[in-house]
């Protein structure tokens, strides 16, 4: 039998690195800090519940794929109420661009009736609540709690759990594992935007195939033993 991997798209188990020190972990997270002072998401959105919609999208999706077909989604159904009256069937027209459309479709007007019948149409502010919705797991809430509640939570998608393993910071055999790891070992200062630090930096620079690691704000804090040369 094949061996399992932690999240449904990685291509293998992330190469363990040996596990930083604490302060070796808070100077790569300032590190990465000074680089990006002011981080956000990549997704596109004007409120919770379009923020909300947008990353259930994004599951198994890119973020810029998810932004082509949502501002026409939105525009036809910027409310609750509006998209649970569009149905599954209204619904999937305009995301049939993205991955699992059909299943995210559903998701979608049988949150936004939810949101309409159990929250008064809008988006609840709590894990417990977030996660009782359709389509909605523990990443998703960490991202809306975070980016639109402004709740110090680490979602770990295929990017932070690999950059995690990779390089150190939080070594973990599943996301779980290093989420827990890293919202322990990070400064609480820092921990609200770490999630957006490190998903940006293992999207754009610790890449899955080939890190870039010449191009690395944090390269002298990290475990990671193949470190990349600039091509050339």
């Amino acid at each position: 039998m094949p061996a399992r991997t932690p999240l449904h798209g990685t291509a293998a188990r992330p190469r363990r690195a040996r596990l930083m020190p604490r302060p070796q972990a808070e100077a790569f997270l300032r590190a990465l800090a000074a680089a990006n002072p002011a981080p956000r998401t990549e997704l596109a959105y004007s409120d919770p519940f379009t923020l909300l919609v947008a990353v259930v999208l994004s599951a198994q999706t890119t973020d810029a794929a998810v932004n082509r077909c949502t501002p026409a989604l939105f525009a036809a159904a910027p409310t609750p109420a509006e998209m649970a009256a569009l149905g599954a069937e209204g619904i999937g027209p305009y995301i049939r661009s993205i991955g699992l459309w059909q299943a995210k479709a559903k998701n979608l007007a049988a949150l936004a009736r939810e949101l309409v019948e159990k929250h008064g149409g809008q988006v609840p502010a709590t894990r417990e609540a977030l996660e009782a919705l359709p389509g909605v797991g523990r990443k998703t809430a960490n991202v809306v709690l975070n980016v639109a509640f402004g709740q110090p939570t680490m979602a770990v998608d295929t990017h932070i759990f690999r950059l995690g393993n990779r390089t150190g910071l939080a070594p973990g055999r599943t996301p779980r594992e290093v989420e827990e790891r890293l919202v322990r070992r990070c400064p609480p200062e820092l921990l609200r935007d770490a999630h957006h630090w490190l998903i940006l930096h293992g999207r754009y620079v610790c890449k899955a195939r080939a890190p870039e690691c010449w191009r690395c704000v944090a390269r002298p804090w990290c475990n990671y033993r193949d470190k990349t040369e600039a091509p050339g």
